[in-house]
């Protein structure tokens, strides 16, 4: 009996030997990389793509045909409104316009003849007209009547009276004709002839005036105020109606026409602030927006928004791509993780990681809100001042433990030592060699 239990007791020991060794060891920590929870200012922004083009632009086109007598301006010259830019072959203009004035001089000298002179004597010789008439009449009249008053006691004969009935009648018919004359002259002749005169004058000023125009038609003036984009022309050569002579920019501010998608232009408004980029130049440029189409491109199905943007020292030239990013809103104090931090969450949800003392994370679900670079808006689920698992979380299920660890202190030394020269190969022999002799002998 005894031999029996002996083999059984040394069985049970080896058994129980064998299970301490084959227990599985604890699972280690996972290594996780956590920031904290802060606040801080986050845009909601819309970018797009587009173009510059000038403030303003104008194409100078002559109104007449005429050699290019001579030019004032070069490309690159900087112009203000209203500045002589080219003359053009003007010397028959310029004749025709001087006959023009002599017209203007002797329509004004027969106006101020007619209305100084020649209408008020021909009134003051129709008002003498008229007052000998009026005189002869009334003496005729009164030889009438001294003659019928003879001719009714029987002192004179009926051939005498009837004479002078006869001169009286005359007379009154030169009276009524003086009088009608002075009517005429006092009430219409007069006015119309001074009308007549004043509209000659008139006619003569507006072909002068329409040849002073020919002649102003020959020197080019700059419409607006900016620089020489382009002159096709040089002096001598003939230009044209409806081909430009000079081409002016006005580029002390630039338009970007940036086009963005359909869906973002509801948020687009008008002043908004908007950050311009070339593609060869990281440094942004401040505009705002100025106007924003009222309808979509069809065929790209965008919307067009123009950005005015201050250009001094005309840095930015027209035709150059950009790319825009309009500021739509702004949010201040806003709860912000990195996107790193953003896990998806149960249901087609977004969730995040929080880490608490006892290094046991939680997954909490959060709404987000703006996207702004590498910054994400929080607006519930986590609070400031969490600390939230930015590397590391994919994987790690709820309430497990991790181990925080700073990757601040490691990429300094890996940074260092990849920044190090590396060691010359000839000294790594001495330096095994130094430490094979300080071990200790015999080990």
């Amino acid at each position: 009996m005894r031999r029996t239990i002996l083999p059984i007791a040394a069985l049970l020991m080896l058994l129980s030997a064998c299970s301490k060794k084959e227990a599985p060891a604890a699972e280690a920590p996972a290594p996780v990389q956590v920031t904290a929870v802060t606040q801080n200012t986050i845009r909601r922004t819309i970018a797009g793509d587009g173009a510059l083009y000038p403030l303003d632009q104008a194409n100078v086109m002559p109104k007449l045909a005429a050699p290019v007598q001579k030019f004032y301006v070069n490309r690159g010259d900087h112009v203000k409104q209203g500045q002589l830019l080219a003359v053009l072959e003007n010397r028959d203009l310029v004749a025709a316009a001087a006959e023009s004035k002599g017209g203007v001089d002797q329509a004004e000298s027969n106006f101020r003849t007619t209305a100084g002179a020649t209408v008020p004597e021909a009134v003051v010789k129709a008002q003498t007209d008229f007052d000998s008439a009026r005189e002869a009449r009334d003496a005729a009249k009164k030889v009438v009547d001294s003659r019928e008053q003879l001719f009714k006691q029987g002192a004179l004969a009926g051939k005498l009276l009837d004479d002078a009935q006869v001169a009286y009648a005359q007379a009154n018919s030169q009276y009524r004709s003086a009088d009608e004359h002075l009517k005429a002259l006092q009430s219409v002749s007069k006015e119309e002839q001074i009308k007549g005169a004043a509209a000659q004058v008139q006619t003569a000023k507006s072909h002068y005036d329409g040849q002073e125009a020919q002649v102003a038609y020959s020197r080019i003036l700059s419409p607006i105020g900016g620089v020489i984009s382009d002159r096709p022309l040089n002096a001598g050569e003939m230009a044209n109606p409806g081909s430009p002579i000079v081409s002016v920019m006005d580029i002390s501010h630039v338009i970007a026409r940036i086009n963005i998608p359909e869906g973002e232009a509801t948020a687009a408004r008008v002043g908004q602030k908007v950050v311009i980029t070339q593609a060869d130049n990281t440094e942004g440029v401040e505009g705002k927006v100025k106007v924003v189409s009222p309808a979509a491109d069809a065929n790209t199905t965008t919307v067009q928004v123009w950005v005015d943007v201050p250009n001094p020292g005309e840095q930015l030239k027209p035709g150059t791509s950009v790319h825009a990013v309009i500021v739509a809103e702004e949010f201040k104090a806003a709860t912000v993780v990195p996107a790193a931090a953003i896990l998806p969450g149960e249901e087609g949800g977004t969730a995040v990681l929080t880490v608490g003392s006892d290094s046991t994370v939680r997954r909490k679900t959060v709404k987000v809100g703006v996207r702004e670079g590498n910054q994400v808006q929080i607006l519930s689920g986590v609070t400031p001042g969490e600390e939230v698992v930015v590397v590391g979380g994919l994987g790690l299920d709820d309430k497990a433990k991790v181990k925080v660890v700073t990757t601040a202190v490691e990429e300094s030394a890996d940074e260092d030592e990849d920044n190090a020269p590396p060691e010359p190969k000839a000294d790594k022999a001495p330096a095994a060699q130094k430490k094979d002799e300080a071990k200790p002998k015999g080990k």
